[in-house]
């Protein structure tokens, strides 16, 4: 531990696992947990927060876990609640809630489009909505959305809602950056490209033949020639969340082996 967040409370929402291993949002908050800060962990499942929480404490760590349907207001709210009761201040807001629907504007549902557009886009405002207050009230704060690369460009997959909500989150983070960018609060995207996480194993195997098929196509993707993990995202967001970044907002970081730098 370096203590880089030593003193900070990180609230996470997102901060479980679909499956075994490490999401994006469980490694984000361990990660934090490691450089001193203290986390409220918060999924739709309490089971998958208190895992989360549980690993933290193990380690030392401090962590309350919560359940919440980000597309809610008032779980977010109860949320955030629980967060300040525990901890007294909110210093990081870690949105890395999403999911993804198969089909273009033909083949998808109108309740497709609007279901993800809720769980992806408009979780982050509600988020935000009930966060910005706090941080406000205490001089400053950092806020890190998980966007991805399909917010920027094709990825290979036919799924429309997905790369519209994800262009959302980049413009309603560099929207957000601006206004309240002479209050010290900071707002950053992450975007992450092909990644090896418990994700892919409920929602992407329907692409591929088989798992192993899929492993090995997503691999050949980045110029690296591997997927990144939960881990790479994990750490963009300590240092954007840290005051090592204390001069940047607005910004969009691609995690992705440097996929964004390659023609389609």
């Amino acid at each position: 531990m370096v203590d880089r967040l030593k003193g900070k409370t990180a609230l996470v929402f997102g901060a479980g696992s679909v499956g075994e291993g490490w999401g994006n949002g469980k490694a984000a908050a361990v990660a934090y947990a490691r450089e001193g800060a203290k986390i409220a962990c918060v999924d739709i499942s309490l089971e998958a927060a208190e895992t989360t929480a549980n690993l933290i404490r193990e380690e030392g760590g401090e962590a309350i876990a919560c359940a919440a349907d980000v597309t809610r207001l008032a779980e977010i709210e109860e949320a955030v609640k629980a967060t300040m009761t525990a901890f007294g201040r909110i210093d990081i807001l870690h949105n890395n809630v999403g999911i993804n629907s198969s089909g273009g504007p033909v083949e998808a549902s109108e309740e497709s489009w609007d279901k993800v557009m809720e769980v992806n886009a408009k979780s982050v405002f509600l988020a935000c909505k009930a966060v910005l207050p706090i941080m406000e009230k205490q001089g400053g704060g950092a806020i890190v959305n998980i966007s991805s690369l399909a917010a920027i460009r094709w990825t290979g997959y036919p799924y429309i809602s997905y790369y519209a909500s994800k262009a959302a989150v980049n413009n309603f983070t560099r929207a957000l950056a601006v206004q309240y960018a002479p209050k010290n609060i900071r707002a950053n995207c992450i975007l992450p490209g092909v990644m090896d996480t418990p994700h892919i194993y409920q929602q992407m195997t329907g692409y591929y033949k088989d798992v192993e098929e899929m492993v090995a196509a997503r691999n050949e993707i980045p110029p690296m020639k591997r997927m990144g993990t939960g881990w790479d995202i994990a750490m963009a967001s300590v240092f954007l969340a840290s005051d090592e970044a204390q001069y940047i907002t607005g910004t969009e970081l691609c995690v992705d082996g440097g996929l964004h730098c390659t023609v389609v």
